[in-house]
């Protein structure tokens, strides 16, 4: 028999700001959600859709306009917010111990000690990284039924999501997690919910298979407003044809990303750690921005970066990793030049001009509006040299054009972010420097990122933590161990990851952001996926190809069925195409299903 759900929304309606946020009742009877005491849902949505709010609904901190909330007895539901209030707080231990269902110390003190933080810290002088561990360490020092996490991972170097993620796997409990990490969604969750214009959808698939049920959602509600003889909604159409043509055009930026890795590949010695080298050292030169020659730093006698050279190339995208602490930050001031080495020398290129995005919102004042943020109060933005309507460059980065006179005070944190970037990358440079970019952006606006940094004509230098999007992003990555030294590896990521696991084991302290307890060692690795038949493994690996076929295949018959004068030159012809596109379209339904049913296997 199966467990009654820890909590129920049913028929919930909110309205904010004199419209239904969700549960309009024009559309339906309300939001309902059921958690199970053993779920790991992902909750997936825009920006400024309500996903924080929906948490808010769950933790009762805000009362529903309609609908139902129900609680198992005794049932403790934990909220870890994304920005947590410490400013009433002594110390970090003082932050723990509050709240009606205070932790007991020892377990805050038990889990503190493998993040590696020192609960004693001043909440005043404590980093961003500081807090967001003790605030971990107090949400899961309550023993929670029910963990609520929002955007957990911000702040957090690799070795604290690791630790996280250890965690989360082995724990009893049930969790919905709002995130832009692509990896820690797809390691963790086995079921998504999705908002989106004011509805929730449920699907039993984590998020490794989010991305083609959305493509399929959006394919369904176009054939249906078809079949009506209805226009869809302009931000409906818009959201269907945008999201299936980026993911086409993410493929080719992709496969030249690669190319563009392999050639890196090439360039580096292989002791990883010298000078990127072309064939021809002259032509490299000609074509080199950044030049950095033995550079180093040390801080309190401790080497933060030992002697290492690097050229950066015309066009390279470069992500910089490591644990906080490692220096990353360092690292970039060198070569940017805003901190001059101890030893050594970084040269610019004489035309040099950059940009640096490092996601301050709090310059975009909340009594602005969105015209005199972007054009300065007119109609006309200069983009890059190029002018353009104030509306027309809103939609590029994913708002309603109807938003240009909205005050930035309406806006989610997330909207904010993807403001700030649409504000930088119009203007003119050939360097763009990327402090943790990715911070509050909804996983449309880090595809969209994604595109914009492909695009670019000019070299971009990146410090993330999110690994899904170096590995998506970057040719070159500096990774960087704490111990000093600046390993240069051609790829992301996992090309880093993979260097490290190959390296002999040394017997070195770890930095952290605090120079406090070294974090915990590496959680075991995440569990093999299950095992597939001869014939699940085939369809796994061939579907996807097949079903962008059934794509090209219906795109062509759509195309022909456009033409208004077929059907009176050519009856037959058109009865002909129109029954071959049906055929496509089912053949790609059941394609798309099946690719799914495997995927959550593999999943699970």
């Amino acid at each position: 028999m199966a467990e009654p759900p820890i909590l129920s929304l049913e028929g919930i309606g909110l309205q904010q700001g004199g419209r239904w946020l969700f549960g309009d009742p024009s559309d339906g009877e309300g939001l309902d959600l059921h958690i199970g005491p053993r779920d790991r849902l992902a909750l997936i949505g825009r920006n400024g859709v309500g996903k924080t709010t929906l948490l808010r609904l769950i933790t009762d901190e805000i009362e529903a306009d309609r609908g139902v909330r129900k609680v198992k007895p005794h049932a403790n539901i934990v909220w870890l917010e994304q920005e947590p209030d410490f400013s009433q707080h002594a110390t970090l231990m003082d932050f723990a111990l509050s709240g009606d269902r205070a932790p007991a110390e020892h377990a805050v003190e038990s889990i503190a000690g493998q993040l590696g933080i020192d609960m004693a810290t001043e909440a005043t002088t404590a980093s961003g990284g500081e807090k967001r561990r003790a605030a971990i360490a107090r949400a899961l020092a309550q023993e929670p039924d029910l963990l609520l996490l929002d955007e957990p991972t911000n702040h957090l170097d690799l070795a604290a999501i690791d630790w996280l993620e250890s965690w989360l796997d082995r724990f009893k409990g049930a969790f919905i997690v709002i995130s832009h990490d692509r990896t820690f969604l797809k390691r963790l969750t086995r079921a998504t919910l999705w908002l989106d214009r004011g509805n929730m959808r449920r699907k039993e698939v984590g998020f490794g298979g989010y991305e083609a049920w959305e493509e399929q959602v959006y394919a369904e509600e176009a054939r249906a407003a078809e079949k009506l003889d209805a226009k869809l909604k302009i931000e409906a159409h818009w959201l269907e044809r945008g999201v299936t043509a980026r993911r086409k055009r993410n493929m080719g930026r992709l496969e030249k990303l690669w190319e563009m890795r392999a050639a890196r590949a090439a360039m580096i010695t292989p002791g990883g750690t010298a000078k990127l080298k072309l064939a021809s050292d002259e032509d490299f030169k000609s074509k080199s921005v950044i030049v950095a020659e033995d550079i180093s730093k040390t801080y309190d006698g401790r080497e933060v970066i030992k002697p290492f050279s690097l050229r950066i190339q015309r066009g390279d995208r470069i992500g910089i990793v490591g644990a906080n602490g490692a220096g990353k930050t360092t690292l970039l001031k060198m070569l940017t030049k805003e901190l001059a080495p101890d030893s050594g020398s970084v040269t610019h290129a004489r035309t040099l001009s950059g940009v640096m995005i490092d996601q301050q919102r709090a310059l975009l004042k909340p009594e602005l509006t969105v015209r005199q943020v972007l054009a300065e109060g007119g109609d006309w933005i200069d983009v890059r040299g190029n002018r353009k309507h104030v509306q027309a460059y809103l939609k590029d980065f994913l708002f309603d054009p109807k938003l240009v006179d909205a005050k930035i005070g309406t806006f989610s944190g997330g909207e904010r972010s993807r403001l700030l970037l649409a504000r930088e990358f119009a203007r003119t440079s050939n360097l763009l420097v990327l402090d943790e970019p990715t911070n509050d952006l909804d996983l449309e606006t880090l595809d969209l990122l994604q595109e914009v940094i492909a695009d670019y004509e000019g070299t971009v230098l990146i410090v993330s933590h999110d690994r899904d999007f170096l590995d998506r992003t970057v040719t070159v990555t500096l990774g960087l161990d704490g111990s000093g030294t600046v390993d240069i590896v051609a790829g992301g990521y996992e090309d880093w990851e993979a260097k490290r696991k190959k390296r002999p084991a040394k017997k070195e302290k770890r930095a952290t952001d605090e120079a406090k307890p070294s974090p915990p060692p590496p959680p075991p690795p995440p569990p093999k996926s299950a095992k597939l038949s001869y014939k699940d493994q085939r369809d796994y690996e061939q579907l996807p190809a097949r079903i962008e076929e059934l794509e090209a295949l219906i795109g062509k018959g759509e195309a022909a069925l456009a033409d208004p004068d077929l059907y009176a030159k050519d009856p037959d012809k058109f009865a002909r195409i129109s029954k071959s596109l049906e055929l496509a379209r089912n053949e790609k339904d059941e394609a798309e299903e099946r690719w799914l049913s495997i995927a959550e296997q593999v999943e699970g």
